[in-house]
């Protein structure tokens, strides 16, 4: 397996992708690596990885022409690496603009394909059970047409990743009714409805979303990212709130010693870190989009969401289905 990592793209940059490579690759002896950047920078990975010279690093709001214009940049020379290599996966916690961009030009969409989405799965009140959940911010806009097409990228994904065998997709919704939602909702709903979707379980509201009912959960792409930014800060106060609890005097003191195995369980299952990447979904080649405020665990865990998603082929599990729903 070969797998091409943008070492520059995250907001603390080197600092975090070094050791995360190192650690990911005393776990995977199977992969040969190929890291792009300052080569100063990463040139103390050259005993277990390919070291490519890139001495730019794109910005972070960056589109299609400034990801065309950055030829030096550790993103671009990254992609180029992907294609030249015959990778099996590319890996960047750079602009999300940038790579989709870079993505969908070098290339291509899979066959069929109208957009690419953000996909990745989210943990649910279920231990070890996750549901996917896609466009989190790909695209501003999306059609009925698109989301219907998310709804099949992630039921192939939620199938043969997860391995459920008949995935309950949702649309996220203002409520459970059928004539609930915004007009591009009861759209999609409509559609999927006439294409007889398998397993389609109608309309899910956010507060549902991580009950562990639902497999796969569709929005468009600006409606995903303020789910997904509304989930991550919740996430992150709750667990403020409770370490303030637990540190307000000697009684809750003692009482975090007590049940502090439990409070680290809620903890673990809360933290995105343990995620760590996101898959742009649609495009015809493994691109793996990490957090870019990425810490060295959390790059480790994109890290391993690339490998995992490689050996599983989930690209051309992407490809095959389409064409099957052609």
């Amino acid at each position: 397996m070969k797998i091409v990592i943008d070492m520059m793209g995250s907001d603390a940059g080197s600092v975090v992708t070094v050791p995360a490579v190192r650690n990911f690759k005393n776990k995977h002896q199977d992969v040969e690596l190929f890291v792009v950047g300052k080569i100063a920078e990463i040139a103390s990975l050259s005993d277990i990885a390919t070291l490519v010279d890139a001495p730019d690093v794109i910005q972070m709001d960056a589109g299609p022409m400034e990801f065309m214009r950055a030829k030096g940049s550790s993103m671009y020379v990254a992609l180029e690496t992907y294609i030249k290599e015959q990778a099996d996966a590319i890996i960047t916690a750079g602009s999300t603009g940038g790579i989709l961009s870079g993505a969908t030009l070098k290339l291509k969409l899979i066959p069929g394909a109208e957009r690419a989405a953000i996909l990745s799965p989210f943990p649910t009140i279920i231990k070890d059970n996750y549901v996917v959940i896609l466009d989190i911010g790909a695209n501003n806009e999306n059609n009925a047409l698109q989301l219907t097409q998310f709804a099949l990228m992630g039921r192939l994904y939620a199938k043969h990743v997860y391995g459920k065998d008949n995935p309950k997709t949702y649309l996220l919704s203002n409520g459970t009714e059928a004539n609930k939602g915004s007009p591009l909702g009861k759209e999609t709903h409509k559609l999927l409805l006439e294409q007889n979707f398998p397993n389609f379980m109608g309309n899910i509201e956010g507060k549902e979303v991580l009950n562990g009912e639902a497999d796969v959960v569709v929005c468009d792409g600006y409606t995903g990212n303020v789910l997904l930014k509304s989930i991550e800060g919740t996430a992150k106060m709750m667990t403020t709130l409770l370490k303030d609890a637990f540190k307000k005097n000697f009684s809750s003191k003692m009482g975090y010693l007590l049940s502090k195995s439990g409070i680290d369980d809620m903890r673990s299952r809360l933290d995105y870190k343990n995620t760590g990447g996101a898959m742009l979904a649609g495009i015809n080649g493994l691109v793996i989009k990490a957090h870019g405020s990425s810490d060295i665990k959390g790059f480790t865990s994109a890290l391993e969401v690339a490998y995992k998603m490689a050996d599983k082929k989930v690209v051309e599990l992407l490809r095959e289905g389409f064409v099957a729903n052609a």
